[in-house]
C-alpha cells in the first residue's frame, strides 16, 4: 500500500485521468481528481462513474477508493500531479492543441513545492517537456526542473471498452529528465501496474506514445490502398488481404472506413509537427486514412443512384466496433456528407443511448439501403438472424457492409 500522506493531483478525470485517479486511491493514495466539468466532479464525489466499465465501477464502490478519492474544480497543494487532458489537433495548423495542457500547468504551478513530482499523461509532441513545460515551470517559479521539482512523461496505454486491463496489465514507458525522476514516477505506477515499466528520458517517451499510434496509422493505409488497388482490378479486395496474409511473415490489416479514436488520426500529426521533412510516408497515411470517409460516402450514393428520394438507414456511429465511443468517428463524417447532399438518413448504433434503436426490423421499414459502417459483434449477429424479414419490410432491399 502507498503511504497515506502522499497525495496525488490528478488534473482531467476523463478516460486517461479518472481510471489512473481510481487504482491510485484503490493502492492507498491520497488521490484529488480535478475536472472543469461540475457535472463530472459531482459524479465522482458521488461514487457514480461516467464510464461504461464493470471492474471500474467495482473499485469505484470500495471503501478504500471512496475514502482516498475526490474530486474538485480546481487543484490543491499535493506531492505528485498528473496532467491527463486532452491534446486534440489544431485542423487548421495539423498541429497539437496544447492550450489544454498549457490551462491546466498554469493551474498547478501556484501549488508546485520544492521534491513535487509532474507527470504528463497526456500525448504531446517530441520536447514538450523540455522546451515547453521546463519553461513554464522555471519562469514562474524558483524551483529548477530535474533539481528540485521533477517532471515526467509516462504516456497512458489504454483501450476504451478495456480499460480496467489495459492500464493495469499494459508495459508502461516512465520517460523523465534523469534517473531520479525516472525512479520517482515509477514508483507512483508500481503501485498498481502490473505490466513492465521501462525508463528512458522524456523525449524517447514522447515519440515513442507517438510511434505507437502512427504505425497503426501507416498499416491501416496501407490495407485501404491494397483494398483501393483491388477495387480498380474488379476483385475481392478483403478476400485478397486474408490470401496474402497466408504468408508467414505477411499480416495485412483489414481496410475500413477511415481511423477515428482520440489517438490514431491525431498523433501522426505530431510527428509531422517536429520533423516534417522525415514525415513522408506517415503524412501520406494520414492523407489516404482521412480520404476514406469520402470515398464510404461516395459508395453509398452510388449504390443509390438508381432511386428518386432514397433512404439510408446507416448502423454504426462509434469510431471503432463494440464501443460506445464516438471520438473522431468516421461513421460521424460519412452520415453528415450524406446528409449534406440532401439524402433522407437514419442513423443508429446499438452501443450508443442517443442512437439506439428497438430492432432492426423495425427501422428498415421502407428503407432502400441498410450501410452497416460499425460492425458491432452484437449488430452483425441480430443482421443475421433476422436478415429475411428485413429485406421484407425494406422498400429496396439493399444490404451492404462496409467494412
Amino acid at each position: 500500500m502507498a503511504e497515506q500522506s502522499k497525495t496525488i493531483v490528478v488534473i482531467g478525470t476523463g478516460y486517461v485521468g479518472l481510471p489512473a485517479a481510481l487504482l491510485l486511491a484503490q493502492a492507498g493514495y491520497d488521490v484529488v481528481g480535478v475536472d472543469i466539468n461540475e457535472n463530472i466532479v459531482r459524479a465522482i464525489n458521488e461514487g457514480v462513474l461516467l464510464i461504461q466499465e464493470a471492474e471500474l465501477q467495482a473499485i469505484m464502490e470500495t471503501p478504500e477508493v471512496r475514502a482516498n478519492l475526490r474530486a474538485q474544480s480546481t487543484p490543491t497543494d499535493g506531492d505528485v500531479f498528473i496532467i491527463a487532458v486532452p491534446t486534440p489537433l489544431d485542423d487548421r495548423k495539423k498541429m497539437a492543441d496544447m492550450s489544454y495542457v498549457d490551462s491546466a500547468m498554469e493551474a498547478v504551478i501556484p501549488h508546485l513545492k520544492p521534491g513535487n513530482l509532474v507527470i504528463i499523461e497526456s500525448t504531446i509532441p517530441p520536447l514538450t517537456c523540455r522546451e515547453r513545460i521546463t519553461p513554464m515551470i522555471e519562469q514562474a517559479t524558483d524551483l529548477v526542473v530535474g533539481e528540485t521539482v521533477f517532471l515526467a512523461h509516462c504516456p497512458e496505454r489504454i483501450l476504451p471498452g478495456d480499460i480496467f486491463h489495459e492500464i493495469v496489465h499494459n508495459d508502461r514507458i516512465i520517460g523523465g529528465i534523469n534517473p531520479k525522476t525516472q525512479d520517482m514516477a515509477a514508483e507512483v505506477y508500481a503501485s498498481f501496474v502490473k505490466g513492465d515499466l521501462y525508463k528512458t528520458d522524456d523525449i524517447s517517451a514522447e515519440l515513442v506514445k507517438l510511434m505507437e499510434n502512427t504505425y497503426r496509422d501507416v498499416n491501416i493505409a496501407l490495407a485501404n490502398e491494397f483494398n483501393a488497388v483491388a477495387e480498380t482490378l474488379g476483385i475481392d479486395g478483403p478476400q485478397a488481404i486474408q490470401l496474402a496474409n497466408k504468408h508467414p511473415r505477411v499480416n495485412i490489416l483489414s481496410p475500413g472506413i477511415g481511423v477515428g479514436g482520440h489517438c490514431i488520426p491525431i498523433d501522426p500529426w505530431f510527428i509531422k509537427e517536429v520533423d516534417p521533412s522525415n514525415s513522408r510516408l506517415i503524412f501520406a497515411s494520414r492523407l489516404i486514412n482521412d480520404e476514406m470517409p469520402h470515398k464510404i460516402a461516395a459508395k453509398i450514393r452510388h449504390a443509390v443512384r438508381d432511386l428518386d428520394n432514397p433512404c439510408v438507414v446507416i448502423l454504426g456511429a462509434a469510431y471503432k466496433p463494440n464501443t460506445e465511443d464516438m471520438r473522431e468517428s468516421p461513421a460521424l463524417e460519412i452520415v453528415h456528407l450524406i446528409k449534406e447532399d440532401g439524402y433522407q438518413v437514419k442513423h443508429y448504433d446499438p452501443l450508443v443511448p442517443e442512437l439506439q434503436y428497438e430492432s432492426l426490423v423495425q427501422i428498415s421499414q421502407e428503407a432502400d439501403l441498410l450501410a452497416v459502417l460499425v460492425p458491432h459483434t452484437a449488430l452483425i449477429e441480430d443482421l443475421e438472424a433476422h436478415r429475411t424479414e428485413i429485406e421484407q419490410v425494406m422498400r429496396t432491399p439493399r444490404i451492404v457492409r462496409y467494412q
